[in-house]
């Protein structure tokens, strides 16, 4: 136990508690990359979530050692670093030629660039307690962005009244991470711990609320929408992490350029892909941070 928890052993519980649930979420995208690796293709989802948590995860470690006596940060974001590393390894192997030196060159510009300008900024241009402050808000910056991407999921259910697009498994697991590592920061008064993971376990609350206000509505999406549109709205459910609809998305848009090329005039097909192609356009949900950032890396 660290010095600074063991004073407080009700927050080295909720600390390790935080551990246990972030460990999960981190975790969440793994099907995701199974699937990349039996098909060999990255299926056109995009490697900005990965390589941005890795980054946060990178800078939350910086913080727990600059402040010190801080292990149960550091275990959870170094295991985020561990598994954000193979996830983007598995994406450079199968991607596109294309697609892989966008990432390579985002990895270059966000962990050299970013990083070095932060260490300059906390090391160079702030001393002692300031230091840590500057460092402790832009941990605070990164991590209450994360916390934006699934507003765009709630949007949807309120729209079509239906949890479909939402995982309550995924949505649970981040609403106990944010509270747990909320009571953490609490106890140890470490506010820039805790001001992410207000907004995190605000935001958990709201999609708890949203899933009993909707849970029992599956069927309005096939009442509000033609047949065959909410046969396209089935596919693109979300069942572990949110880069998977993207990548269902994008399938389906694929599948019906194909498909049209065959039968041009085909009117069920063409509906397919306008509904698909508006889903993936308004961003139905972002395939973001949220599927593993979260209050995991705190």
């Amino acid at each position: 136990m660290s010095a600074s928890t063991s004073h407080h052993p009700l927050a080295f519980a909720f600390g390790v508690l935080g551990n246990i649930a972030s460990f999960i979420v981190f975790l969440a995208p793994l099907p995701t990359f199974w699937r990349v690796y039996k098909k060999k293709s990255t299926e056109g989802f995009q490697s900005v979530p990965y390589v941005f948590a890795l980054f946060t995860a990178t800078i939350w470690i910086y913080y727990a050692f600059l402040k010190s006596n801080e292990i149960l940060l550091i275990t959870i974001n170094s295991f985020g670093c561990v598994i954000e590393t193979i996830y983007i390894a598995i994406y450079l192997t199968y991607a596109t030629k294309q697609a892989r030196v966008s990432t390579l060159r985002l990895l270059f510009l966000v962990h050299f660039g970013g990083f070095c300008l932060i260490f300059l900024l906390a090391h160079f241009l702030s001393q002692g307690p300031t230091r840590v402050a500057v460092l402790g808000w832009v941990c605070v910056t990164f991590s209450v962005s994360v916390f934006a991407a699934p507003l765009s999921a709630m949007k949807m259910v309120i729209r079509t009244k239906s949890v479909e697009f939402m995982p309550f498994n995924l949505s649970f697991f981040l609403t106990l991470s944010a509270l747990m590592w909320l009571s953490y920061g609490l106890l140890l008064k470490d506010l820039y711990v805790a001001t992410p993971n207000i907004v995190g376990f605000s935001f958990g609350l709201v999609q708890m609320a949203l899933y009993a206000k909707y849970r029992n509505n599956k069927t309005n999406v096939e009442e509000k929408l033609p047949e065959q549109k909410a046969d396209v709205v089935k596919q693109m459910t979300i069942l572990t992490t949110t880069p998977e609809l993207e990548v269902q998305v994008q399938a389906a848009v694929s599948s019906h350029a194909n498909s049209t090329d065959a039968h041009p005039s085909s009117e069920h097909n063409n509906d397919q892909y306008m509904h698909a192609q508006t889903c993936h356009n308004e961003k139905i949900i972002e395939p973001s941070m949220a599927g593993q950032l979260v209050t995991c890396e705190v």
